[in-house]
């Protein structure tokens, strides 16, 4: 343990303004780094460990772990986070630019949907979206309300994959241009229903539903398929569902996660049930 890099790496964190995030374990640094993001600082209170996962499940980025990622002390670690991630692990990241994000959203022709979250009221089901459209190759995601979608605990959730994909608060004023598509309970069945490349995919907050200025600005209504008497789909949910059905990107590929199991990260807690 360098004392000198320590002692650096705990002024960084308490001197971390509203531009910095905090990212919350192996994986929410390991998505930051693959995805281009400005870490200012990394600590964690078991180096050797660090390196250990990071050879195992992304050698990709373990130079940049040994790097980057400064041993404090255990007592330190708990000091500077309100809650020590089971990795042992946590960084400080700029927030991605504002500028950065509307250029991405508004960039023609588009090749992938744009997820619209309309006035969602759970971070943790924030976070899972942005990993989910990270995953399936989203140009972004949208919410709109007065919830912050880089809040730090929507960045956990999400795993550090906000920087893998462009995720903004917008006024339904300022969406990018495209068709919108609104899940609606009393929409056409998705599945008749071809979603074309370029369209913004709206979801209602959890509680409420689509506010009526997203439902009055929709091109379509959709709706997933659901047995009678069951209420609703997780949020999540239902945007993986709509997903899905999108289909990806051309030459998406496919294929195991790493380790051969989407369980190497399973430390990430899902968003609860609604």
């Amino acid at each position: 343990m360098n004392d000198a890099d320590a002692t650096l790496a705990v002024r960084q964190w308490r001197e971390a303004g509203p531009d910095l995030v905090v990212l919350d374990g192996f994986h929410a640094l390991k998505h930051a780094l693959r995805f281009g993001a400005d870490v200012r600082s990394a600590v964690t209170s078991d180096k050797d460990s660090a390196l250990a996962l990071a050879a195992e499940l992304a050698d990709d980025v373990t130079d940049a772990i040994r790097e980057s990622v400064v041993e404090v002390p255990a007592e330190v670690l708990r000091a500077l986070v309100p809650r020590v991630h089971a990795t042992r692990m946590a960084a400080l990241a700029v927030r991605r630019g504002r500028r950065t994000n509307l250029d991405a959203l508004s960039a023609q022709p588009r090749q992938s949907p744009v997820v619209v979250l309309d006035n969602p009221r759970n971070l943790g089901n924030v976070g899972a979206v942005v990993r989910l459209a990270a995953g399936f190759g989203a140009t972004g995601v949208i919410t709109t309300g007065d919830m912050d979608p880089w809040h730090a605990n929507a960045v956990r959730s999400g795993a550090g994959l906000h920087f893998a994909t462009a995720v903004e608060r917008l006024s339904p004023e300022e969406f990018p241009p495209g068709p919108l598509y609104a899940l609606d309970p009393e929409g056409d069945d998705i599945r008749s229903v071809d979603i074309p490349d370029d369209a913004l995919l709206a979801f209602g907050s959890e509680r409420h539903g689509l506010s009526a200025e997203i439902r009055s600005r929709a091109t379509k209504l959709l709706s997933l398929p659901m047995r009678p008497q069951v209420s609703s789909y997780n949020l999540a949910t239902s945007v993986a569902m709509t997903l899905f059905h999108w289909g990806g990107p051309a030459g998406t590929p496919s294929g195991p996660a790493e380790g051969g199991s989407s369980a190497r990260s399973a430390d990430i807690p899902a968003p609860p049930a609604l």
